[in-house]
């Protein structure tokens, strides 16, 4: 793979090579009006596909938090057109990585000392580049060790990337007015702790000794004389990805002991320890040739504050959904339902919360759930094709719900996206041995 010797670090650097991406696809909506004079019935499979294509090119050279929203975007595979899921997908473990002289260059510039001063053996050429780091394979006193380090100046470029996808996001999710600030908000701060590897080693040691209890779960050693704020050091754990191990096993019950140890991770952290791991795509985490699932990367965690955790979970029962005073109550401690609404906004988004819950939280609603369920995911298909066509929703104010559904929310969906995967069966209240 192609490696990349240098990345735009100011503000104007990172804005022309956008600039670039933006005049790409122009040219392709040109070149697709063109072919449909010709030819009306021409879809606009072509055009997506080359959008996504210039996109995701124009954002792997700029890495960073441009890069990590085109991540995040990728496990919403209800949300885009296919075209844009399967490219940005290729963010979640898979981008051009910087060359080994710019490797040598910021390590010495991170952690005071070359790569070969610190291990017995460091390989310079990269075994996973992301959005926001990359992994390096390393060797010190016998022991095999993973290194990651950050890209140079993605920290210091979050909050003028944001200012540059701002736009593109309040058009795609329909946001008004100052309110929307606070997604924003949220985004940045998460972004800007996933730059911070000293708080991540400290979240990846506190969760995995909470969460060790679990079986079928492992975890690397994390070295904090290895690490430092734009670096990581840790155990180098052998497995397959999530992703790869999902489309190669044939067997079940390797499919449910590995969805299970998934499972009761996420619901042990959700429920227990109010602090979960809300990166859950596949790269980060492994499978061994024991069936074990192995979390390696814990820069993204949320806290859950009790004030957002009581309603949300009291909306996963069914009879609490059904309760018409008891839902509208919830919809506005979870600020889904707005004072200032209209009758008709607090009429469309009652109707559209309540369709939506009753779906999502069946398997919180059963003893056993199959996550292979089609009629399942039909139905979230379904409804989300219904309400991307719905004219009436465009017309309304798209700022729905607390701050903390972005990132519990993208923890649900990136969950059961793993379990469908995986086409795994779960018992649901499993993770309650372990409190």
């Amino acid at each position: 793979m192609k490696t990349i010797d240098k990345i735009p670090t100011s503000k104007l650097g990172r804005t022309a090579e956008l600039v670039k991406t933006g005049v790409k696809v122009g040219g392709n909506y040109l070149k697709y009006y063109g072919k449909k004079a010709v030819n009306p019935n021409l879809t606009k499979e072509e055009l997506n596909e080359d959008n996504a294509a210039d996109i995701y090119d124009g954002l792997k050279n700029l890495k960073g938090s441009a890069l990590k929203v085109a991540q995040m975007l990728s496990m919403e595979k209800n949300l885009l057109p296919n075209a844009y899921v399967e490219r940005f997908s290729l963010a979640q473990f898979s981008v051009p990585p910087l060359s080994a002289p710019l490797v040598r260059k910021t390590f010495k510039k991170y952690h005071g000392k070359y790569p070969e001063e610190l291990y017995d053996t460091f390989a310079t050429q990269s075994v996973n580049a992301a959005s926001i780091g990359q992994v390096h394979k390393a060797n010190k006193d016998g022991k095999k060790l993973a290194v990651k380090i950050q890209y140079p100046g993605v920290a210091n470029s979050i909050s003028s990337d944001l200012a540059m996808v701002k736009p593109i996001a309040i058009r795609m999710f329909n946001l008004k007015g100052k309110d929307s600030e606070k997604y924003f908000k949220e985004l940045e701060g998460k972004l800007l702790e996933e730059t911070d590897y000293v708080l991540e080693v400290q979240q990846s040691k506190d969760i995995t000794k909470a969460c060790t209890k679990i079986p079928n779960l492992r975890f690397p050693e994390y070295y904090e004389d290895l690490s430092s704020k734009r670096i990581i050091t840790m155990d180098w754990m052998d497995g397959l990805h999530l992703s790869e191990f999902a489309k190669q096993n044939k067997d079940q019950e390797k499919a449910n002991k590995v969805g299970q140890a998934l499972w009761d991770f996420y619901m042990y952290q959700m429920h227990i320890l109010k602090a979960v791991h809300a990166d859950p795509h596949p790269g980060n985490f492994l499978v061994d040739k024991e069936d074990n699932l192995i979390a390696i990367d814990f820069g993204c965690v949320k806290k859950v504050p009790m004030d957002f955790y009581t309603p949300y979970f009291e909306l996963a029962e069914k009879k609490n959904i059904d309760d018409s005073h008891f839902f509208a109550r919830k919809m506005f401690q979870l600020e889904i339902l707005r004072e200032d609404d209209s009758p008709e906004e607090r009429q469309f988004f009652s109707e559209l919360f309540h369709e939506m819950l009753s779906l999502f939280t069946k398997p919180f609603q059963a003893d056993t759930f199959d996550f292979a369920d089609e009629s399942f995911w039909n139905g979230i298909t379904e409804l989300s094709e219904k309400y991307s066509k719905d004219t009436e929703l465009r017309k309304m104010n798209g700022n729905r719900g607390s701050k903390h559904f972005l990132y519990i929310n993208r923890t649900f969906f990136g969950l059961y996206n793993l379990l469908h995967d995986l086409r795994a069966t779960i018992r649901v209240r499993n993770f309650e041995k372990y409190l």
